[in-house]
């Protein structure tokens, strides 16, 4: 299944309005660097917790690369979620000279 996907800037718009995104990278990968304001759900995690997600709007989906995201909203579209893989996860973040958040939570 393909899914749809957004770019890190179009994803800056987004967040500035208020998207939910959500890092399913694992919580050490997380605290290295992360996207100001982002919801932590390791991928493992997901299936579980799928009931904690808002509905009604998109949701932004990343991990370091994109692979694991692809993953996920794979599976959140299968429940209903408008699930957007962001292109390049964290890496494009940073490349992108955006700002990031370190440390816990």
């Amino acid at each position: 299944m393909s899914v749809p996907t957004i770019s890190v800037d179009n994803l800056a718009d987004q967040i500035a309005g208020g998207a939910t995104v959500i890092d399913v990278r694992e919580p050490e990968e997380w605290e290295q660097g992360r996207i100001p304001g982002t919801w932590l759900l390791p991928l493992g995690e997901v299936a579980a917790r799928v009931g904690e997600i808002p509905r009604g709007g998109p949701v932004y989906v990343m991990c370091r690369s994109g692979i694991r995201s692809a993953e996920a909203c794979e599976y959140l579209r299968t429940q209903g979620i408008d699930a957007f893989n962001v292109a390049g996860g964290i890496l494009a973040w940073v490349d992108s000279d955006r700002e990031i958040e370190r440390g816990g939570s």
